[in-house]
């Protein structure tokens, strides 16, 4: 007799509108990670490197700190994946630390610049 097997049913591709969607809660949840040795989030700040939405749910983040040395590293990291997973449609979140390109201050948004002072 043959056996059953179970099979997983196939998950439609994302629509580009679902796609956007989830994409816009994600930002506003990184929003939501502040850097604790500066009063701006990690966003903002352009820790960000890239968001990579996979159609199955799984989330892939690159990031980076100010600073390789920074003592909240493994704070900052572990508060970003427990965000993002909470969001609606991310089924895992893996949170890559990488150090290239090496972040500068050239990379935080015109806004944060303007509070800092730097325009």
């Amino acid at each position: 007799m043959p056996s059953r097997v179970a099979c997983k049913p196939i998950q439609p591709p994302m629509t580009p509108t679902e796609r956007t969607a989830i994409e816009e809660r994600i930002v506003e949840v990184l929003k939501t990670v502040y850097d604790p040795e500066m009063p701006f989030d990690i966003y903002n700040l352009g820790l960000i490197y890239r968001i990579d939405l996979h159609d199955d749910g799984n989330l892939e983040i690159d990031m980076t700190l100010t600073s390789p040395t920074c003592p909240a590293s493994e704070f900052i990291v572990e508060d970003v994946r427990q965000k993002v997973s909470t969001v609606e449609g991310v089924k895992e979140a893996q949170i890559n630390l990488v150090f290239e390109p090496e972040w500068d201050r050239e990379m935080m948004s015109e806004e944060t610049k303007l509070d800092l002072g730097l325009l």
